[in-house]
């Protein structure tokens, strides 16, 4: 066989897996490189987008970096190929680049894109929140496998896009919410749908985030822009407005412009066991509110510009098949739900400043962020309860490795687009409550519209800057 020909079969495979995904289990053995052939997905071919926060983890655990090829696990048959890096500030990016030295460098992934064309098999997204779609999307129409950091998009629409998207084009993808990957949000499901508390008609969680400043006005000084930074690419889609550091490369999250606040950094984690065990998707209403600062000269806070100190939010939902309907209460900025009379005194509520309690008709269960430490409160009763048999997958890789395993074995990984859509629509409703604080938002789920209160939709699908695009325009 040519070498032309191994890069036609191998790239055949890679594209077509996702769409045949249920129709084989077992992977044929001309497939995994048996009698004599050549594996053609031995190694993906990757690159990554936004590579100097999240994205650097991201990457490193599915292509073993530079600094650690000595510590004897090398070579890792794991780690795959990581072919072409992408960042708008090559400064932040410096250290991502220097561990992958044999990779091509990139400010814009467009131009990323065009260039190495089919050398890219898959992509990993760790960019703000409000690049997410448009750079998934471009990935998603060139066949490209993708991986993208949490929240999946910055608006309600941009989800159920990505998510009819994916289906489209048949590609294999997964949202960075880790936790969905870990034991705890399974042992959650099982013992929920066991009947361990009962029906549950409430649930209560909450985070002590945001852990950077929010509730302020917009900078009024105009700083140089770093000479490493591209800043119209980083801007991308939102409106034009000066660069300043509040903005990047860390504070971008309290900007209603760029990032999704402390609900959509946190919520795609904690409310995961909550959206998977009760079988959720499109709530009937939502309500919230918020804290904040006016003393200062008595001005009236701008939602427009940055998410408030803390809120709190209540989603409804409907009743679910065998499942009741139910009240999901959201709170954060250290804000806290009333203290369960059945935790032990001196034992905490959640774990590491998150957690969720659901609230049954014969009991109640308590989790921390990512569904970790479930357990039946008061403790006593998880001595007598006789736990159900595990019936959900387990999977015994990384988040991330389980993205790039269903690449290769045709199948879906844990966090696809058809469960992380619909999931991130959940989490960005609660921030469009903000806007009309103490009103109940009655919420038309399937056409993605605020009934009552139209004037809010505005914020469900946000306008592009001129010269970026969502969907691709006719020509």
């Amino acid at each position: 066989m040519s070498t032309q020909q191994k890069k036609i079969d191998r790239r055949s495979f890679l594209k077509s897996s996702a769409a045949t995904a249920g129709v084989f289990s077992i992977v044929p053995n001309y497939v995994l490189g048996k009698n004599g052939h050549t594996a053609p997905n031995s190694k993906l071919n990757i690159a990554g987008i936004g590579i100097g926060g999240m994205g650097k983890g991201n990457i490193g655990a599915v292509c073993t970096p530079l600094s650690k090829r000595n510590e004897g696990n090398w070579p890792n048959k794991n780690s795959q190929n990581i072919v072409a890096l992408c960042d708008v500030d090559w400064a932040y990016a410096k250290k991502t680049f220097e561990e992958y030295p044999d990779a091509k460098r990139y400010k814009d992934y467009r131009v990323m894109l065009d260039e190495m064309g089919d050398k890219i098999d898959a992509v990993i997204i760790a960019t703000p929140d409000h690049t997410h779609a448009c750079i998934a999307m471009e990935a998603m129409r060139r066949g490209k496998h993708v991986y993208v950091q949490k929240p999946l998009t910055h608006s309600v629409y941009e989800a159920r896009v990505l998510t009819e998207t994916a289906r489209k084009h048949g590609v294999v993808t997964q949202m960075g919410n880790q936790g969905h990957s870990g034991e705890g949000i399974r042992l959650i499901c099982e013992w929920i749908w066991d009947g361990a508390i009962g029906d549950v008609r409430e649930v209560h969680a909450w985070t002590n985030r945001p852990a950077w400043p929010q509730g302020m006005g917009r900078p009024k000084d105009t700083p140089l822009v770093p000479e490493t930074l591209d800043w119209d690419l980083w801007l991308g889609p939102a409106p034009q407005r000066p660069y300043h550091p509040a903005y990047h490369p860390w504070n971008w999250r309290a900007w209603t412009d760029f990032g999704t606040g402390a609900l959509g950094d946190m919520a795609c984690h904690i409310l995961d066991p909550v959206f998977w065990a009760l079988k959720l998707q499109y709530p009937v209403s939502v309500q919230g509110s918020y804290a904040t600062n006016i003393a200062e000269k008595w001005k009236k806070y701008d939602l427009s510009e940055t998410y408030p100190l803390g809120s709190i939010i209540h989603l409804e939902y409907p009743e679910r098949k065998s499942m009741p309907a139910v009240k999901v209460n959201w709170s954060d900025g250290g804000l806290l739900p009333e203290r369960p009379q059945e935790l032990e005194e001196g034992r905490k509520m959640g774990e590491g400043g998150s957690g969720v309690i659901f609230v049954g008709d014969k009991g109640k269960l308590m989790c921390g962020c990512y569904g970790s430490s479930p357990q039946l409160i008061p403790y006593t009763k998880m001595k007598t309860y006789k736990r159900p048999q595990k019936t959900l997958p387990r999977i015994e890789v990384s988040h991330e490795m389980d993205w790039v395993n269903a690449i290769k074995e045709g199948r879906q990984s844990s966090s696809n687009f058809d469960y992380a859509g619909p999931f991130t629509e959940m989490v960005l409703m609660g921030n469009l409550s903000l806007f009309k604080p103490g009103e109940k938002i009655e919420w038309d789920g399937k056409n993605m519209q605020a009934t009552n209160f139209p004037e809010l939709n505005k914020y469900v699908n946000r306008p592009y800057r001129e010269g970026w695009y969502l969907e691709k325009p006719r020509t």
